[in-house]
């Protein structure tokens, strides 16, 4: 029997009308929040187990859950290290086996933690962004990555970015906003894992019925886009 799991509902038909403006603000008004102490405590240990294995290349998996991604991710790229970051301890705390030694879970604010990465000089060959964000209501888009004032670091930090959603208004967004900051054309197209799930949500939405959607983007390491502040 398949899993029942409802479609996102939005006002919107097309990408938010407020997109380029709340990009173009981002771009020349830095996000300045003061860093949370328990995230600057926090990427500090990730920053030290990540200079311990230089020789790696890193791979961020950011809003990771419960970290079955990162375990997939770990075990699909043995040869890398993988960061699965969560906010949520409670999900990051759930038993799904063992680690594999090329991963870690961090308990962090992503906002926090993308700045502070930026600012440290990661520069991930790999950056996963799987399910939810979306926040469908049209009033919630600032919420949505691609409306928040952290997007411009998201984008900095380079590498090859990978982004999967059941919303494709929300992957639209994501890619007119790298267009915007890094100049860079990304296909948004269906996406069918063939039961090779790497998240819960992942294998929820396909067996729903749910189309899914993705796009990858190879981004340009660009720690001067913007000032960070430690």
């Amino acid at each position: 029997m398949p899993d029942t799991s409802r479609r996102v509902l939005s006002a919107q038909t097309a990408p938010h009308q407020d997109l380029s403006r709340r990009v173009g603000r981002a771009l020349q008004y830095p996000l300045r929040k003061p860093v949370a102490e328990h995230t600057r405590i926090a990427f500090e240990q990730a920053d030290a187990w990540r200079c311990r294995h230089l020789e790696s290349p890193l791979i961020i998996d950011a809003g990771c859950g419960v970290g079955l991604s990162t375990r997939h991710l770990a075990r699909r790229f043995p040869d890398n290290i993988v960061i699965g970051i969560d906010r949520s301890a409670d999900r990051l705390s759930r038993d799904h086996g063992e680690l594999p030694a090329n991963a870690l879970l961090v308990r962090a604010d992503l906002i926090d933690f993308w700045r502070l990465a930026l600012a440290g000089g990661w520069q991930p060959q790999r950056h996963y962004l799987l399910y939810p964000n979306p926040y469908p209501k049209p009033g919630h888009f600032k919420m949505r990555w691609p409306g928040h004032p952290v997007f411009p670091a998201i984008a900095a930090l380079g590498g090859q970015l990978e982004l999967r959603s059941n919303w494709k208004i929300y992957v639209q967004e994501f890619a007119l906003a790298l267009y915007q900051v890094a100049g860079i054309e990304v296909d948004v197209e269906e996406y069918q894992p063939e039961n090779d799930f790497l998240t819960p949500f992942e294998a929820k939405y396909h067996r729903s019925g749910q189309p899914l959607w993705r796009l990858v983007a190879t981004l340009p390491y660009r720690p001067g886009l913007l000032p960070i502040d430690r």
